[in-house]
């Protein structure tokens, strides 16, 4: 008698959770390489962090969830976190591949037809939130691995998933040859690369292997592009007449999710945003609203003023390159951070530098900084003792105003913030971060930015920490801190 044929393990919630964990935990690793690709349609460099964020969002709405949760529970979870959490195009399109497939989780298991479907349900999705897509971009490469899982219903969940991952990968390949701003700087599309990370993390789910390394981007400077404002923000009210009022009134990569006919996030890249979020308010609900400068990116050139942050790497570093700042990471070796930024100030060739040491430098590898920086027609070390001060310093930064006027701005900024360490707690470290910013504010301010690190605290409550200090409150999760916070009161 023939044996009966073996049973498909089952892929539950805590398999699909497991995915999501690492597929964010990769998107963090590799954000920088991916940011590097990123020049379509704007060259902003943050393809990488958006996709990265809004898969951490995704999962930490997911986490909230009993270890029990059903497949489809943590499917829904995934969809509300990422759409909540959606940063930029890339993010925006992320949350409507997740949006497809809980939409497709339907008896409670994951098979090779639930990721057809899924991946199908993105396409559409996508599609539809997009107003104008483009050849050559993620929307390709989604196709592609919706198509060859398609062509794959009825096999195990494996082959499906080993399909759509092999189809991803080699669309990724032909993304320069489609479109001309990839192919001019020899790069393959950014938000595609994350999807095809996203695609090979949950092979490596279903089998148990490790994921595939991505080959390294290869990135050529030079890459123009006009500047606009960001815009990002939740609405309710009528989804259809919103997009088409975006469109009228000159919205450019206009992408908008939609949760229902009535709730979306929305993305709009302008020139014009008083415009844009004024018919915004008009016709609905607007929550959420960010708005960010993309920069005007022009051929390099000799810079006037350069400023250079010791930075640890991951979160703050990217918090200070947003700002501005050019960052080096802290070696063992002090000798190595100081060539590391030797090599950043002749790079860059500017006629001025800002050094922000923030602690992380003696003042010795400080002054070889500044001796061996010998086309600097000015170079200032600034009094940043701590991350906080220099976030601080950086903050009130004037390009437009002369070096002397600049400097003396931002060392009064560091100078004049109060700061404290949290090195340890007895009890809960959210408690801890809470006490010392409540000690600091006995010698008044109105400010307080709190940097954390997200392994001792994972999450944060900005609105709990505001409204129990009574003050304004920002916080930055820290990579690499060194402590469980720093804060700085203002």
């Amino acid at each position: 008698m023939a044996n009966p044929p073996a049973l498909e393990p089952m892929f539950d919630g805590a398999h699909l959770l497991s995915w999501a964990q690492r597929s964010a935990s990769e998107l963090d690793r590799r954000r920088v390489e991916i940011n590097q690709l990123n020049v379509f349609p704007v060259p902003d460099a943050d393809t990488g962090s958006n996709m990265a964020h809004t898969m951490a969002e995704a999962v930490r709405e997911a986490a909230k969830l009993d270890e029990s949760a059903s497949v489809t529970e943590v499917a829904e979870a995934l969809a509300v976190g990422s759409m909540r959490g959606a940063r930029g195009n890339s993010g925006v399109v992320l949350s409507q591949v997740i949006r497809g497939v809980a939409q497709s989780v339907g008896r409670g298991e994951v098979t090779g037809d639930v990721v057809a479907q899924a991946l199908s349900s993105g396409v559409d999705f996508v599609d539809r939130a997009i107003a104008d897509p483009v050849e050559g971009t993620v929307v390709t490469v989604l196709r592609a691995a919706a198509d060859a899982a398609h062509d794959s219903q009825g096999q195990p969940l494996d082959t499906v998933v080993e399909a759509a991952a092999v189809a991803a990968r080699e669309a990724l390949e032909r993304t320069p040859s489609q479109l001309a701003a990839l192919r001019d700087a020899g790069v393959v599309d950014a938000g595609g690369t994350g999807l095809v990370i996203l695609l090979d993390e949950l092979l490596a789910e279903v089998t148990g292997e490790e994921a595939r390394e991505a080959p390294a981007p290869v990135v050529e400077e030079g890459h123009g592009a006009p500047a606009y404002l960001e815009i990002m923000f939740m609405f309710s009210g009528p989804v259809d007449e919103l997009e088409r009022t975006l469109v009228d009134a000159g919205g450019d990569s206009l992408i908008i999710a939609r949760a229902s006919d009535t709730e979306a996030k929305v993305h709009v890249h302008s020139v014009n945003a008083g415009a844009l979020i004024e018919a915004s308010f008009a016709l609905g609900e607007v929550s959420d609203l960010r708005l960010e400068v993309l920069p005007e990116i022009e051929n390099p050139a000799p810079t006037d003023r350069l400023i250079v942050a010791i930075t640890p790497p991951g979160s703050l570093a990217q918090l200070y390159s947003e700002a501005g700042a050019t960052t080096i990471a802290p070696e063992g070796d002090e000798a190595a951070t100081v060539e590391a930024a030797l090599a950043a100030v002749a790079e860059a060739r500017p006629r001025e530098v800002i050094f922000l040491p923030n602690g992380l430098m003696s003042d010795v590898g400080v002054a070889s900084v500044k001796a061996a920086s010998e086309t600097v027609e000015h170079f200032t070390a600034l009094p940043t003792v701590r991350l906080v001060t220099g976030i601080a310093a950086l903050a009130v930064h004037d390009a437009a105003l002369d070096m002397d006027v600049a400097v003396e701005t931002m060392a009064e900024a560091a100078e004049e913030m109060r700061t404290a360490v949290v090195e340890h707690a007895s009890g809960a470290p959210e408690d801890a971060v809470a006490e010392a910013c409540a000690h600091l504010l006995e010698g008044g301010g109105e400010l307080i930015s709190v940097l954390y690190d997200p392994v001792e605290i994972p999450s944060l409550d900005h609105d709990l920490l505001s409204t129990t200090l009574g003050a304004e409150v920002r916080i930055y999760p820290a990579d690499s801190l060194g402590a469980i916070a720093e804060i700085g009161v203002e």
